[in-house]
């Protein structure tokens, strides 16, 4: 249980749009990709054969007949995914407002929408075969549920808070190079062991990292009571299991027993994990993030 149990919620915070299904963005987002690379360079016959594109099933932890109004605190955090959501993203803005202050930068809140099957965003319709994804057009963040349930059962992830809560702060990771810029140049170069968008997504695992490193020092807005309690040894564990379930190696060689580095988007497994520990073991700055300067982005 990571959440302090009397921190503050504020459902106002999520827009819940499960059961009202509207209606793929490419937000650079995580999970998106990944399910991407399978039906993109694969073939749809793929995603069918791993069972990762139903969507219908219902996440670890949650009940879907809840509102999300009825997360209160701390407490409903620990105990229900779509609460875990609303406070990890709290927890977020807590963190990157100040954080960005000191490099003279203004943080925006990103949206953070909840659904089931399928909605509208910015980017174009989106499915729950998409995975949870950043679309920049209208800076918000998009998580089918379901998705965390897949993590565990379709990409071996262990099913801890912070395997949960690194994609939350992945795809905020995302809405941080929007407003540095950083970004920029992702979609002239999208593919690769050494693309920009590798580099993109590693660096946003690098921002989760710092996250998680600072995220037990913020007190929640109005309170001297941070949104969660230091994480432990296996908390990261947890995460770096999710970093690593969701290389693209590790995908391709489940997928079809071979990897192809050509068509990389979002890094190896080994990657994935080293700049999640690059951003919290050495997050003291932003610079510490810089996978677009590392020559060797195997070695942070």
């Amino acid at each position: 249980m990571s959440f302090n149990s009397n921190a503050r919620l504020d459902s106002s915070r999520v827009s819940d749009r499960r059961g009202k299904g509207k209606g793929i963005a490419v937000g650079g987002g995580l999970g998106g990709g990944l399910l991407l690379i399978l039906s993109l360079f694969f073939g749809s016959d793929v995603i069918d054969g791993l069972g990762l594109s139903d969507g219908s099933g219902v996440a670890a932890g949650e009940a879907q007949s809840e509102s999300i109004d009825t997360c209160l605190n701390g407490e409903d955090a620990n105990e229900r995914l779509d609460c875990r959501i609303l406070g990890t993203a709290e927890s977020l803005d807590s963190f990157w407002a100040p954080y960005l202050d000191g490099y003279g930068l203004t943080y925006t809140e990103p949206g953070v929408v909840l659904f089931t099957d399928r909605t509208t965003s910015g980017c174009g319709t989106a499915t729950s075969a998409v995975g949870p994804f950043y679309c920049p057009a209208d800076e918000q963040t998009y998580y089918d549920t379901a998705f965390f349930s897949d993590l565990v059962t379709n990409y071996g992830s262990s099913g801890g808070p912070l395997a949960q809560e690194y994609v939350v702060a992945h795809e905020f990771g995302h809405h941080i190079q929007q407003i540095t810029g950083s970004s920029a140049g992702r979609n002239a170069d999208p593919q690769g062991a050494d693309s920009a968008s590798v580099r993109t997504e590693l660096q946003a695992d690098c921002y989760a990292g710092l996250w998680a490193r600072h995220a037990a020092d913020q007190p929640a807005p109005g309170s001297d009571v941070p949104f969660l309690a230091p994480f432990t040894e296996a908390d990261i564990s947890d995460a770096l299991s999710a970093a690593s379930a969701i290389g693209d190696d590790r995908i391709q060689a489940s997928a079809t027993g071979q990897v192809n580095p050509e068509s990389w988007t979002h890094g190896s497994s080994a990657q994935r994990q080293a700049w999640f520990l690059a951003g919290y073991n050495d997050g003291g700055s932003l610079e510490t993030c810089d996978t677009f300067s590392a020559a060797d982005l195997s070695r942070p």
